[in-house]
């Protein structure tokens, strides 16, 4: 069953969430099924943390409660996303099994009492997931309540013990091919590091100062891989019973150790949790994030929000609740970058355990609350919005994500503490969000041409490839925009020789950066422009560029802080420094007005969010969130698939889905 049949099988878009009936008695289901039919829920994801009950000892296995459950929802026109429990080992497999605990880096070897207490590499958990898994499919395979598979919850544990230290010698013999080729790439040489014998060869763990480099950087990768690994062989057994789509859940944005872009080529339909980090706009700009990359992800194939918190907002060392009407914002937010739908985690609030204070769209206040009403008024307008199932979003710039670029910004050594790889991608796009313009992510591999405006803002790392890409698409007729430390190691992380960034990227730039110079913490230049910068300077050279801003004082005066270069028949732009907010979003601003990309709904007030969905016959829907604490006036009225009714203003924290021809 492909992810088509999964739209037309619920009749449009997905909501709903999280069900764990388990945890309560028959009077509660009773009144979940009514209260499911009164909220529009069409979609429930069971048995995530369900291992214990489904096995409650090796390999006896009890489904009835499942069984009774699964006819329950289907009978009350509610399908399943039924998912493997594996991200949750019960009691008897710890005691049974205790090598297959995960050990942190100073060797302490974790015991059960949490979730995601497993490691990844022992192979009694691998062997234990595939069997459960099969189990579950050889059942419930053809079951007419399952619409889709999830496999394992937000695969995210890492491990350093003995058998990852096996796999890890496995996985590099088979990349680099020798000791010598290894040796090489993590430039051993440097404090004596020389491995003679493959058994000396072992995980980044805890160690008296800085890690090697290359070392922790494999790791990183060939910890993705044992990810990608434990999910093909869950998939695979259900794919050996079922025809129905299997994903797992994305945790953005730096939750999981995973090249997100090698799992979504794996799953059959994109699917991630998010979370908002910051209130009021922060949070929809963050939804817009989450949402972007997604879909990016996804690489034009649908995708899903797997879980959203129905009133939670996290805000450092708080969880702070929703503000009215937020709830259908950020689903909106969602929907118009691309979902088919909308989950929450979960649908009943836990009155015990762990997680018993994560918002639910049930709360324990019960149905007459606000935060019910709230997810009946979202889930009536999910059901309106049926016909955008399938259409697309188009976005006319990109910014650049890679997973190398990320594990390369993390390892010991570098020359400040303040090079924050999602910090910067979220910086980036906020710009872009604050311009009214539709992002996408793109790999620096990928194929850019359908782009007028790319920006790479944290490419430290940056393979010869990925540089002869960018180069092309400049010459081509892009607009680059390539921001500081950018490219100074190839994917070995080998310092580029004879000056940075890679060549020949260096050649659309049109620039020599001869010298990092990090700023103090809390220092603020002044450039000549007016603006400021912070955390990182360079001192640079310009190789046919034009220096736009310089720097004013100290060594660098006079020298380049932002350079632009006609290369071919596009303009390769390159930021040697941290640029202050109103200074980077007006650098932005003149790239998009120069590449000729203007905002989704010109006129609309900051803080009004804009996005448009299309399909192939020419209709368009556009999704207007008014973000603001005033009414907004809209330019162009239409009909509103919220209300039915032709929409000219929005209310203070209204939402419109706008149809358009």
């Amino acid at each position: 069953m492909t992810t088509r049949h999964l739209i037309d099988r619920l009749g449009g878009l997905a909501f709903g969430g999280d069900y764990n009936p388990e945890q309560w008695d028959e009077p509660v289901w009773k009144e979940d099924d009514e209260l499911m039919r009164r909220a529009r829920v069409n979609l429930a994801t069971v048995g995530v943390f369900s291992w214990a009950l489904l096995e409650p000892e090796e390999g006896r296995y009890d489904f009835s409660w499942l069984d009774a459950h699964l006819d329950r929802l289907h009978a009350n026109g509610v399908a399943v996303d039924l998912a493997t429990p594996t991200a949750s080992p019960p009691p008897w497999f710890t005691l049974a099994h205790p090598d297959a605990m995960p050990v942190a880096p100073d060797g302490a070897r974790l015991t059960h009492g949490s979730r995601d207490t497993y490691c990844l590499a022992a192979p009694a958990y691998r062997d234990a997931t595939v069997r459960i898994a099969t189990a579950l499919a050889e059942r419930y395979g053809g079951h007419p309540a399952v619409a889709m598979w999830h496999v394992h919850n937000e695969y995210a544990t890492l491990c350093w013990c003995d058998h990852t230290a096996a796999a890890f010698r496995d996985w590099l013999h088979a990349r680099h091919g020798s000791l010598e080729a290894l040796n090489e790439a993590w430039g051993t040489a440097f404090w004596s590091q020389r491995y003679a014998a493959w058994d000396q060869v072992l995980p980044p763990r805890s160690t008296q100062w800085h890690r090697n480099p290359g070392q922790a950087l494999d790791f990183r990768r060939f910890w993705s891989d044992t990810v990608l690994a434990a999910y093909r062989e869950q998939r695979d057994a259900i794919r050996a019973h079922s025809d129905r789509p299997v994903t797992t859940n994305m945790m953005l944005p730096g939750y999981q150790n995973l090249d997100l872009w090698a799992l979504g080529r794996e799953v059959d339909l994109v699917s991630i949790d998010h979370y908002p980090s910051a209130p009021g706009l922060d949070a929809a700009a963050d939804t817009a994030f989450g949402a972007d990359r997604a879909r990016s992800f996804a690489g034009g194939r649908p995708w899903l929000l797997m879980e959203q918190g129905t009133s939670t907002v996290y805000d450092r060392d708080r969880i702070l609740g929703k503000e009215p009407s937020e709830i259908l914002r950020h689903t909106l937010g969602h929907i118009a970058r691309g979902s088919e739908g909308a989950l929450f985690f979960q649908w009943r609030q836990s009155r015990a355990g762990a997680e018993q204070w994560h918002s639910a769209m049930l709360p324990h206040a019960g149905a007459d609350s606000r935060i019910f009403r709230e997810v009946q008024a979202v889930g009536e307008a999910v059901a309106r919005l049926g016909e955008l199932a399938g259409s697309t979003v188009t976005a006319q710039v990109a910014v650049l994500h890679d997973s190398d670029a990320w594990w390369a910004l993390e390892v010991d050594g570098l020359p400040s503490a303040d090079l924050d790889y999602h910090g910067t991608l979220r910086r980036a796009h906020r710009a872009l969000w604050d311009a009214g313009v539709t992002v996408d992510f793109a790999h620096p591999g990928h194929d850019l041409s359908r782009y007028r405006l790319v920006v790479a803002p944290a490419l430290f790392l940056l393979s010869d490839a990925g540089a002869a890409n960018l180069l092309r698409y400049v010459a081509d007729g892009g607009t680059l925009l390539v921001q500081y430390f950018n490219g100074f190691v190839d994917d070995r992380l080998h310092a580029r020789l004879g000056g940075y960034p890679a060549m020949p990227l260096r050649e659309a730039l049109g620039i020599r950066v001869e010298e990092p110079r990090p700023l103090r913490r809390d220092e603020r230049i002044v450039l000549s422009d007016g603006t400021h910068g912070t955390v990182w300077s360079e001192s640079l050279r310009t190789e046919g560029a034009e220096a736009s801003v310089t720097y004013t004082h100290g060594m660098l005066a006079g020298k380049p802080a932002l350079t632009r270069h006609r290369f071919g028949a596009g303009r390769g732009c390159y930021l040697s420094t941290h640029l202050d907010d109103p200074g980077y979003a007006a650098l932005i601003a003149r790239l998009l007005d120069e590449a000729g990309v203007g905002p989704e709904s010109p006129g609309l007030r900051p803080g009004v969010e804009t996005v448009t969905r299309q399909a192939p016959d020419g209709r368009r829907w556009q999704f207007v969130l008014n973000h603001r604490a005033d009414a907004v006036r809209l330019p162009e009225p239409a009909l509103d698939l919220l209300t039915g009714r032709p929409a000219d203003e929005l209310p203070p924290g209204g939402c419109a889905v706008l149809l358009r021809y």
